[in-house]
C-alpha cells in the first residue's frame, strides 16, 4: 500500500497516519516501516534523534534558496523510480505541502521561478503513475474553526501556518488535490474520532472509491 496523506497543519494528518498505520499492523499483517513527516519545516524529528535546539535555529537562519534546494533533493529522495521500489509506503505532505507552503511562507517555490513547486509536484506525480500507480492520495479536511480551535489547545512548538491564513490555506489545498492526477479519497476529521477517520479510510479503500483521473 502507497498512501499520501495531505492537509492543512492541524487537520491531523499525523494522527491518521499513524492510526492507519496501527491498523495496517492488525488487519495487513504489516505496517509502514517509516512514516515520511519530513515537509513541514523544520523538520524536527527527522529519522534518529530530534533535532535540537541550536540545529533548529541554524535550519531557521538558512536563506530560502538553501531551503529550497535542500527541499527539493528531499522531495525526489521520496519519490519512486525504477530503481528504488518499496512495498510499503506512507507520506505526509510531500509535494502539496512544499506547493502550499513554500511560497507562502519559506519565499521560494513560487510560480515561473526558479524551484516551481506546482511544476515539480507534477514531475513527481507523473514519477509516481509510472513507478507506483497504486498510490493513493488521502485527503484530510478539517472546518477552519475547528483548526483554530486545535491551534488554541494544543499549539504546536514549531507552528507553521498563521491564523489568517487558514481558509485560504483550505482552499489551496483542495486546489492542488483537485489538480492531482493521482488516485485519491477525502477524510473528513472536523467531527469524527480519530477510531471513525480509520474505518471511513478503510472502507473507501478496501471498496476502491479512491477518484482517479
Amino acid at each position: 500500500m502507497k498512501l499520501i496523506l495531505v492537509g492543512c497543519e492541524y487537520s491531523g494528518t499525523t494522527t491518521i497516519s499513524n492510526a492507519i498505520n496501527e491498523w495496517a499492523k492488525v488487519e495487513l499483517g504489516t505496517g509502514f516501516r517509516i512514516i515520511h513527516d519530513h515537509f513541514k519545516l523544520p523538520d524536527t524529528q527527522p529519522h534518529g534523534p530530534a533535532l535540537t535546539n541550536e540545529e533548529i535555529v541554524n535550519w531557521q537562519n538558512l536563506s530560502p534558496r538553501m531551503i529550497e534546494v535542500i527541499q527539493r533533493h528531499n522531495l525526489y529522495y521520496h519519490t519512486p523510480s525504477e530503481s528504488s521500489q518499496k512495498a510499503n509506503l506512507l507520506l505526509i505532505g510531500l509535494h502539496i505541502d512544499e506547493a502550499i507552503y513554500g511560497p507562502l511562507y519559506y519565499n521560494y517555490g513560487h510560480k515561473g521561478a526558479l524551484g516551481d513547486r506546482v511544476v515539480i509536484g507534477r514531475h513527481i506525480e507523473l514519477n509516481f503513475k509510472k513507478y507506483a500507480p497504486e498510490t493513493v492520495l488521502v485527503h484530510i479536511k478539517t472546518d477552519p474553526e475547528v483548526i483554530r480551535s486545535r491551534m488554541q489547545k494544543t499549539p504546536h512548538t514549531h507552528q507553521v501556518i498563521k491564523d489568517q491564513d487558514i481558509e485560504h490555506l483550505l482552499s489551496r489545498f483542495e486546489e492542488e488535490v483537485f489538480n492531482s492526477i493521482l488516485n485519491r479519497i477525502e477524510l473528513d476529521t472536523s467531527t469524527s474520532t480519530v477510531q471513525e477517520v480509520v474505518k471511513d479510510f478503510t472502507e473507501k479503500i478496501l471498496r476502491g472509491e479512491q477518484r482517479g483521473v
